[in-house]
Formats: C-alpha cells, sequence, structure tokens
C-alpha cells in the first residue's frame, strides 16, 4: 500500500517516501507499462510512476511548478510528442473523455506513438511539422492544454506560432532546451532571452524556473492565454 495524495493538480498524485518524493497517475490502461515505470496497486487501483528525469513535466512537478490546470476531459495539443512517455501520463489525467492530438515531425518515434494510441484511445497521433501549423490545423480543434517539448533554434517562435489553437484561459507548459538555441550562449542568458521574447508577445507568464538538477540546461515556462 502508497499513501498517495492528490495534488493541487488533479488526478497527479504525490507519494513523500523515505526514498524521496514521487508522483503518480492512474493508469488508464490497467496491467500496462508504457516505459520503465513502476506500477502499484492501492485500494484496487493501479498507478504509474510518473519519472521526474525523463518527462519535463514529471521534472517540473519536482520542482514545484504551479498549478497546470490540466483537467478530465480536456483536449491538449502536444507539440514533440515522440514516443509517448509524457503524453501517455496525460493520457491518465484527462481520461476517456480527453483527448490529446500528439504531433511529431519524426516517422520512427511517432510509429511507437501510433502504437500507444492503439490502446490508449484519447491519443491522436499527427505527423506534421510543428513550426509549419498550416499543415495540421483542419485536423485540431482548440484546445484546453497546450504542451511543447522541441529541441529546435526556433523554440519560442513554434510555440507562438501555436497558441492560436489554444482557448481563452488554457494554458500552455513550454520546455525550452538552451544548447538548442545557441550553444554558445550560457543557458541563463537564453532563458532571459526567451522571456523577453514571450513578454514582447504579450504571453502571460504564470510561473517559469530551471530543471536543475532533473534536466541540465533547461528550463518550463507556464502561461495563460
Amino acid at each position: 500500500m502508497k499513501d498517495l495524495e492528490e495534488t493541487e493538480n488533479p488526478g497527479i498524485f504525490i507519494e513523500d517516501s523515505k526514498w524521496g518524493i514521487k508522483f503518480w497517475t492512474k493508469n488508464l490502461i490497467k496491467g500496462k507499462k508504457v516505459y520503465d515505470e513502476k506500477l502499484i496497486n492501492d485500494e484496487g487501483t493501479e498507478y504509474r510512476e510518473w519519472s521526474t528525469v525523463k518527462s519535463k513535466i514529471g521534472a517540473a512537478l519536482a520542482k514545484n511548478i504551479c498549478p497546470l490546470n490540466l483537467n478530465e476531459g480536456d483536449f491538449v495539443l502536444y507539440l514533440g510528442a515522440a514516443s509517448g512517455t509524457t503524453v501517455s501520463h496525460v493520457s491518465d489525467v484527462i481520461g476517456k473523455k480527453g483527448l490529446i492530438f500528439g504531433i511529431d515531425i519524426a516517422p520512427r518515434v511517432l510509429r511507437q506513438l501510433y502504437f500507444l494510441a492503439h490502446d490508449r484511445k484519447n491519443i491522436v497521433p499527427i505527423l506534421a511539422d510543428c513550426n509549419k501549423p498550416e499543415e495540421y490545423d483542419y485536423r485540431i480543434c482548440k484546445c484546453d492544454f497546450l504542451v511543447q517539448d522541441i529541441a529546435q533554434k526556433a523554440q519560442v517562435q513554434i510555440f507562438l506560432k501555436n497558441l492560436k489553437f489554444l482557448k481563452t484561459g488554457g494554458r500552455g507548459f513550454l520546455a525550452i532546451k538552451a544548447r538548442s538555441i545557441d550553444v554558445t550562449k550560457s543557458p541563463i542568458k537564453i532563458f532571459e532571452m526567451v522571456k523577453r521574447q514571450l513578454e514582447e508577445a504579450e504571453v502571460n507568464i504564470v510561473d517559469y524556473m530551471d530543471l536543475e538538477p532533473y534536466e541540465k540546461d533547461h528550463c518550463v515556462f507556464v502561461v495563460e492565454k
């Protein structure tokens, strides 16, 4: 038995054990793992451990990020969905009434996301370039939550282009990899530059932080439209 408590984020649970803080989500597909996460059963409910070192949102939770306002039944646009490690936990949180549009440009990793979507019916994999939202704007709808985890130089510009898909009042989670923007500058300078770019675009920043020690040279921003 685990002593789990629901966090400020509905559907995300915390365990304060002698090995440290751990986060869990209720497994949407009972008995099935997505990566190498642990499964536990607590009073008949199965939970999956949300890795803090393999997921930017997992790391942000460990750093006590502000409430994400991600809820059951939400529609989510996930840019840089990859093979679905973090997508799977978002899938747990939004449940069967929610939907994730998972977009990635790499066919190899998206193939794995297709396999994941075979079991998790709330995931829609889309092969497209996130820098060209016109490639998929006719295939998705307005969303309650936007996640971006893309290691490209134009990370900020891609995020700003896709904000049009976020509903008013919805929140966005932007993960920034400093070395992908400019390897010659210090990550702190890059993070400050990104913050200025978002402010100049009149994006409402709710919270932001670096992800050390979970992710090197990364920071995340939570914004609200």
